[in-house]
């Protein structure tokens, strides 16, 4: 599977990837423990190499565990977002 702008529902894009785990306050080795794929495999993803499905979806499945909502694109461009508002 080919990692594009227009990801396959239920994908995520690198961009998405690296935009999240920003969020998050995450560095490759955190998502990489918590997704339980190697850190190498983050990089690659992040680069835009191509993985298998099931592997981008532990990345996915992982930060979305976190609290991050996936945006897709829709005329205004990808994103991320906290799946619930954070309260002061």
């Amino acid at each position: 599977m080919r990692n594009t702008n227009h990801p396959a529902r239920g994908d995520i894009t690198p961009l998405q990837c690296r935009l999240a785990r920003t969020a998050l306050g995450w560095n490759i080795e955190a998502l990489s423990s918590d997704a339980k794929v190697s850190s190498q495999t983050v990089k690659r993803f992040e680069r835009g190499e191509e993985l298998r499905l099931a592997t981008v979806d532990k990345i996915r499945v992982s930060l979305e565990r976190a609290g991050i909502e996936f945006i897709p694109e829709n005329g205004g461009g990808e994103g991320v977002r906290f799946k619930y508002p954070k309260h002061g």
